[in-house]
């Protein structure tokens, strides 16, 4: 786990809109704790915000686009793909156009305005998206594929190919964020000479040339329909008589697939959170990236917390000896078997039921079934441990509950779950008093939840 973290100061960035051909400037604001990445567009009047997360998405044609209402944003991709490397989870963007500018069609000028501001690390965790078993999804009309897999950290393989004789297979990869600069950023979009004419007939890459951009020769056409495409794009006249990269010299030799990647990082960050798991995507795109966010999204909405991951081939964090060096309670009523995790304001807690507990003999003979009651003084002693534990000499206080709020029960938990708790301090301790919230899950589901307040006492 770590901190939540935005920019130092604000920076802007101008330049000109790859469909529109307008002239943009896009600023970057530092944001408060749990702001997320927000879109301002300050054209419009209201100055209408929209959230980047992958509901919002509408189009995927040459770029993702975000919409709410009437109010759009294109070519978001290479911003947000930055602002996901550098760990930034709170910024604010500020846009004068209905897209951002494209720059040089790659992430570099991003890259060196957030180095020359700095990264701010705030007070609140990070709430990451962790997979714990494998998720994938496919577009069957184009063989696109993404699979992700269960890591402990963010990585991204990409392997593309095209029927050309310019650009065929290519792979690239990215197994640290660190190497993002070096090895992503500077990797520019690329478009082929026959998609030219359909994207201009759309109204698109208004604003398109070969400094935004690497053009891919590879059907050869004549001199003067070459001429007459330039001319369109308000370029010089080109060689029609070989395929070619039109752009000059590649920054990587595989500079289109490092392109991909750059787009897979920046659709996925439409999460919404950052992503624990290895990304393997084949044939990505802008519509099958932010598909799959989107239905990660939904499973991030089905419950308000995931699930924290639990390897029992970890030691814990506290044994059951150092749970009860901390808390009170003893057989029959000690309901926690191990802390797993603890820190600043959340603790992990663990508790195996087992056919054994005294309370099945009467709840229920024929049907065994834990009491809410004790499931939520389970969580309670949890959250006591997490509060005795900031403390000195810890076994001179105890945590008394004076109240429990809101609670839910949604599903039963029986004889060989495994419960596992998550305890989190909602606001800063005032004068001994500590409120919480806190969620019981079994298999990954929420079981249970629950508000509560305690009063830090000493032992008399």
């Amino acid at each position: 786990m770590s901190n939540q973290k935005t920019i130092n100061k604000a920076f802007s960035l101008s330049g000109k809109g790859l469909h529109t051909g307008l002239d943009i400037t896009l600023t970057f604001h530092p944001a408060s704790e749990n702001h997320g990445i927000k879109i301002k567009r300050v054209d419009l009047e209201g100055e209408p915000v929209i959230d980047a997360l992958a509901e919002n998405v509408t189009h995927t044609v040459r770029g993702t686009v975000l919409q709410k209402g009437e109010v759009q944003i294109s070519t978001v991709e290479h911003a947000l793909a930055t602002l996901y490397a550098y760990g930034v989870d709170n910024c604010l963007l500020e846009v004068n156009a209905p897209e951002f500018p494209i720059l040089d069609g790659s992430a570099k000028f991003y890259v060196e305005n957030i180095e020359e501001v700095g990264i701010q690390e705030q007070e609140a965790e990070k709430d990451y998206f962790v997979v714990t078993k494998k998720i994938e999804y496919t577009l069957p009309e184009t063989g696109a594929k993404i699979t992700i897999m269960p890591d402990d950290t963010f990585s991204v393989d990409v392997h593309i190919g095209f029927k050309s004789p310019v650009l065929g297979n290519q792979f690239a990869s990215l197994d640290d964020l660190k190497d993002f600069k070096q090895e992503v950023s500077s990797a520019r979009t690329f478009v082929f000479v026959r998609e030219i004419e359909p994207l201009l007939s759309m109204n698109l890459i208004k604003g398109g040339d070969l400094k935004n951009a690497i053009v891919i020769y590879d059907e050869l056409i004549s001199q003067e329909k070459m001429d007459e495409l330039a001319l369109k794009l308000h370029q010089e006249t080109i060689d029609a008589s070989k395929p070619a990269y039109l752009s000059g010299v590649l920054n990587f030799e595989n500079e289109p697939a490092r392109h991909k990647l750059l787009d897979v990082i920046g659709d996925l960050s439409l999460i919404g959170k950052p992503l624990k798991g290895k990304v393997i995507a084949r044939y990505p795109g802008h519509k099958i990236n932010t598909d799959l966010a989107k239905i990660i999204r939904k499973e991030i909405k089905k419950q308000e917390v995931q699930c924290p991951v639990y390897n029992d081939t970890i030691a814990p964090i506290l044994d059951i000896n150092a749970v009860k060096k901390l808390l009170p309670h003893r057989w029959p009523f000690l309901l926690v078997d191990k802390i797993i995790d603890i820190k600043k304001n959340i603790i992990i807690g663990v508790k195996n039921v087992t056919g054994n507990e005294t309370f099945f003999m009467g709840h229920f003979p024929e049907e065994p079934v834990m009491p809410g009651v004790l499931i939520i003084e389970a969580m309670a002693q949890s959250g006591g441990i997490m509060v005795l534990n900031t403390l000195e000499d810890p076994e001179r206080y105890s945590t008394y509950f004076l109240k429990i709020d809101n609670v839910k029960f949604r599903q039963k938990v029986v004889p060989g779950d495994t419960l596992i708790f998550r305890l989190e301090m909602t606001e800063p301790i005032r004068r001994g008093c500590v409120i919480m919230k806190g969620h019981a899950f079994v298999a990954g589901k929420i079981v249970a939840e629950a508000e509560f307040m305690a009063q830090i006492v000493k032992n008399k």
